[in-house]
């Protein structure tokens, strides 16, 4: 066993028995390759990344390839979700030096950790010939070597954005990057650019938080569309819930079977506003299918939510997911076999590998008689069932914290919205797992795994989604706690991680140094840690009254508005913050004994893009938005305001959604 056997992450623990002499992240690593005089390998990945698992089998299992990284090189295996600052400043070396970047990622560095050479996967006999020419150059053309080192340094460290242009947020701006949107979509199967194609979920909540500040048919649609064709693709799990990581093709049918925290919870939020807005009964069921996927498969004996089930089982991808019409009629019959392969697409050529199919939902089957959903439900039950018994991907079980922050905000959207009692209070207690565990002595940290907090330090994006769960668990529990939680986390960003121009860093000032410090305003996977946080400033000036945190948004949203234009798909989350800055956002203070008044629905269902709503009894201490917003006659009265100026109060249900609808 190498030195990742008492750790905590999934993922490097997949590695503990490698024949390679692992390191994990650590300065002694680092002080080993000096004392040795050799070059680090510092090999990048995730536990539910399949062609991580694949290098893994085929080159660092072996025990040749295994001597050559030992003898020329300290090795280095570092979980990315662990230490998202780390893959940031490598993955922006390796996409400078290759003009594009994934998992695993390969990185030989000198020992102070200068990148020289980047790639990303290597078939073995490629990563073999790579491992004997980097180890002969480092010692016969050092120089050379360590120079590109530190070109690479230096140009992946005015890479980062800090400085450069700004714009004001205004109509016209985001108006402009609705209008890319709208002309970069895919009009025949929804969502943006072709293969591989990745659920564009913070696009649409922009989308649809435009939509209904500027009435927009087409923004609406765009969503709309894409929700359509994903929820009845094979990127979203037909059976369980729950979505997959992307679309390997781009009619979303085939997809990379790993399913990610991150995804199911913006894409609740998603579906669960497509809702809200249209009432689809299917936009409603995705949306109560992946809140329930999130709690069964991804919940935790210890509290919190697990990050990722793996893309494999046994080692092959997709085994548990995919069917041929012969088992499905095994576990069905005839009549009902032939039936499910019909509506599920599942044909003798089959659509993924071995003559397999992945299932879609062929036909829309929401709106069908009762008989036909009866026996639809029927049949993905048994079929559930069954699939039980094949082998099941792994999870890595590990909690992070901003993607469960992500979930909070999803799951507590979710359970005001619909009703449900079961997201509502899950929301609580995934944000009491982060308040209790992974907020140590005033400081987030990102990882816990069976109930102990891990040492990784938490970066922007931790504090930007943790504070926006906290600040929606206050609206829907009128707790006081939760705001000043929230405005704890913001005053440390605001503190450690300003670039001093309005913009942020993604690590704090006294975190570890790294050869670069990463600062990257743009949205990919999940939100940057600049636009979450501008999310979060955005509603705690709103609920609090404190104008210095609506300042810092805009300065950062100034910051982020060039690439609203330019790349408006890189900037959803940004934009989704800018449409509620833009708006107000309005303010509802429901002043009430009842929390489940209709006064309290009727302003969820109809609030402003943005709006922070919350509902509780009047001067309700920590809970600034009830301060002096008195019961009128003994009646539940709603005040609607913006910048805490109020417009008349309010007590019939039909004034209300009459002045939310002007």
């Amino acid at each position: 066993m190498n030195r990742l056997g008492a750790l905590t992450s999934p993922y490097l623990l997949q590695h503990a028995e490698n024949p390679v002499d692992w390191w994990p992240w650590c300065p002694e690593a680092f002080e080993e390759a000096r004392r040795r005089d050799v070059p680090i390998l510092i090999s990048i990945g995730y536990m539910s990344c399949h062609w991580c698992h694949v290098m893994a089998h085929e080159s660092f299992e072996d025990d040749a390839v295994a001597k050559l990284v030992n003898d020329g090189f300290v090795a280095i295996k570092v979980d990315r979700e662990e230490r998202p600052d780390v893959d940031a400043v490598y993955m922006t070396a390796t996409q400078a030096m290759t003009g594009q970047g994934g998992w695993p990622m390969t990185v030989f560095a000198t020992p102070e950790g200068e990148p020289f050479f980047c790639g990303t996967y290597y078939p073995k006999p490629h990563f073999t010939r790579l491992l004997e020419s980097v180890a002969t150059a480092w010692r016969e053309q050092r120089d050379e070597v360590r120079k590109q080192g530190a070109d690479v340094v230096k140009a992946i460290g005015g890479a980062q954005l800090v400085g450069g242009p700004t714009a004001p947020i205004s109509a016209e701006l985001l108006t402009a990057a609705a209008d890319g949107l709208l002309k970069d979509q895919d009009q025949a199967y929804g969502g943006f650019g072709g293969a591989p194609k990745f659920p564009p979920h913070m696009s649409m909540l922009f989308l649809l938080r435009h939509h209904q500040r500027t009435g927009s048919a087409e923004a609406l649609e765009v969503v709309r569309h894409a929700a359509e064709q994903m929820g009845r693709g094979g990127i979203y799990d037909q059976l369980a819930g729950g979505f997959a990581r992307y679309s390997v093709d781009a009619t979303w049918t085939v997809p990379h079977f790993e399913k990610m925290l991150y995804d199911n919870a913006l894409l609740l939020r998603a579906y669960t506003q497509l809702w809200r807005i249209g009432g689809d009964p299917f936009a409603r069921r995705i949306a109560d299918e992946t809140a329930a996927f999130l709690l069964r498969d991804l919940g935790t004996p210890a509290g919190g939510l697990a990050s990722a089930l793996d893309a494999d089982a046994d080692g092959v991808e997709g085994l548990t997911y995919a069917w041929t019409p012969a088992q499905l009629i095994e576990v069905l019959g005839e009549e009902d076999g032939r039936w499910a392969a019909d509506l599920f697409r599942v044909t003798d050529e089959g659509t993924f590998e071995h003559g397999s199919s992945v299932l879609v939902l062929a036909r829309d089957i929401d709106a069908a008689e009762p008989a036909l959903v009866a026996r639809w439900n029927d049949v993905r039950t048994r079929l559930l069932e069954a699939r039980a018994a094949r082998p099941q991907p792994a999870r890595d079980d590990k909690v992070v914290a901003s993607w469960n922050g992500l979930a909070v905000t999803a799951l507590a959207e979710h359970g005001v919205l619909t009703g449900s009692a079961a997201s509502r209070s899950a929301a609580v207690e995934l944000a009491e797992v982060l308040a209790t565990r992974h907020l140590v002595d005033g400081r987030l940290r990102r990882v816990s795994r069976d109930g102990a907090v891990g040492e990784p330090a938490g970066v922007l994006d931790d504090y930007g989604c943790v504070a926006e769960g906290f600040l929606a668990v206050h609206q829907i529990t009128a707790d006081g706690r939760w705001l000043t939680l929230a405005k704890q986390l913001l005053d440390v960003a605001l503190a450690h991680f300003g670039t001093g121009d309005g913009g942020f860093f993604d690590t704090a000032d006294d975190a570890e140094r790294l050869v670069t410090r990463p600062a990257d305003p743009t949205d990919n996977a999940t939100p940057s840690g600049q636009s979450s946080l501008c999310a979060a400033l955005v509603s705690y000036a709103a609920l609090s009254g404190e104008t210095s945190y609506r300042e810092a948004a805009d300065a950062a949203l100034e910051k982020a508005a060039p690439l609203f234009v330019k790349h408006a798909r890189f900037a959803g989350y940004a934009a989704t913050a800018a449409e509620a800055a833009l708006t107000g956002p309005y303010e509802i203070a429901i002043a009430t004994t009842d929390p489940d008044d209709p006064l309290v629905a009727a302003a969820y269902r109809h609030a402003p893009p943005g709006t922070v709503i919350v509902a509780g009894e009047p001067d309700r201490p920590g809970v600034p938005l009830l301060a002096d917003r008195p019961l009128r006659e003994g009646r539940p009265t709603a005040y609607v305001c913006r910048g805490f100026v109020c417009d008349r109060p309010v007590t019939e249900v039909t004034e209300l959604v009459a002045r939310l609808s002007a």
